[in-house]
C-alpha cells in the first residue's frame, strides 16, 4: 500500500471549509451506498438527514460496522477517503480499539505510535 495519498493532499491544499465541501462533492457519487449505510448505522437521524454529514456515516461504519459493510465501504470509497475521515474525526466518533485498528490498517501509524484519540475542548467560563 502506498502512503502517497493524492486525495488527502488535494484537501490539504484547500482551507477547512473548502476541504469539507470537496469531500462532500466527492461523496455524491456514492449517495446510494451512504444512504443504505446511514439507515443501518445512524439511528438518531433519518438516512436523508444523515447525508448532510457524510463523514459521520463513514466514521460510524468504520467504528461499529460489520465486516461486509466495512469491506463495501473500503472498496467503494477507497482508502484515501477513509484516511481523510480518520484525520478529521471528532471526539467520540471512534472507540480506542477502532482508532488503533484504522491507523494500523491504513498505514498511518506504526506499532505503539498511534496518535491520541480526538478530545473535545470546552472553553472555560469567564
Amino acid at each position: 500500500m502506498s502512503l502517497v495519498n493524492t486525495f488527502p493532499d488535494a484537501l490539504a491544499a484547500h482551507g477547512a471549509n473548502d476541504a469539507r465541501s470537496l469531500l462532500q462533492s466527492e461523496l455524491v457519487a456514492h449517495r446510494d451506498l451512504l444512504l443504505k449505510l446511514a439507515g443501518k448505522y445512524i439511528w438518531w437521524f433519518s438516512a436523508e438527514e444523515s447525508m448532510d454529514f457524510p463523514e459521520r456515516i463513514i466514521a460510524q461504519v468504520m467504528n461499529i460496522g460489520v465486516l461486509s459493510d466495512v469491506c463495501l465501504l473500503v472498496d467503494s470509497l477507497g482508502e484515501d477517503r477513509l484516511i481523510v475521515v480518520l484525520q478529521r474525526a471528532e471526539a467520540g466518533q471512534f472507540s480506542a480499539r477502532s482508532w488503533h485498528y484504522w491507523h494500523y490498517r491504513l498505514g498511518l501509524a506504526r506499532a505503539g505510535n498511534v496518535p491520541p484519540l480526538p478530545i473535545r475542548h470546552i472553553p472555560e467560563a469567564l
